[in-house]
């Protein structure tokens, strides 16, 4: 049986994550997904607009997924291990960067394969999270709040 990993925060989850989801669970048996912490969050400075516990809700109820984790550090390397993946599911914003051609090495004395997924084009939860502001806020209080008004 092939068991694939995959996390992120999913916070106001959107067709790309659904894409990610869906592909991974096209090349493994069983799909494992970690859903990062509200802690864990805050500790990568951002703050997620939907609770933990309702994101890990939205991410179980997807028919690619069989099972969902908590993510409560950045070590994917350990969650695969722990969870017996023998693939490791990531967005290719990360491939060839220094930091994941270290990562690949480490995975791959493991015996555990990293697969780069396009980002699915125009959308992410950040630019999600930029319309909605700008949509919310009248000039007045986005001003008041820092934010940006184009």
């Amino acid at each position: 049986m092939v068991i694939g990993y995959t996390a992120g925060v999913y916070d106001l989850f959107h067709i790309g994550h659904l894409n990610l989801l869906k592909n991974a669970k096209g090349m493994c048996d069983k799909l494992i997904v970690g859903v990062t912490t509200d802690d864990l969050v805050t500790y990568k400075g951002k703050h997620a607009m939907i609770p933990f516990e309702d994101r890990l809700e939205i991410i179980r109820s997807i028919k690619y997924v069989d099972a969902v984790v908590p993510q409560s550090d950045m070590n994917k390397l350990s969650m695969c291990k722990k969870v017996g993946a023998s693939i490791l599911f990531v967005g290719d914003d990360w491939y060839g960067t220094e930091k994941w051609e270290k990562y690949e090495e480490e995975f791959k004395v493991e015996g555990i394969k990293i697969v780069y997924f396009p980002y699915t084009k125009g959308v992410s939860s950040t630019l999600i999270n930029q319309a909605l502001i700008q949509v919310r806020d009248t000039p007045e209080t986005a001003i008041k709040k820092n934010h940006i008004i184009v």
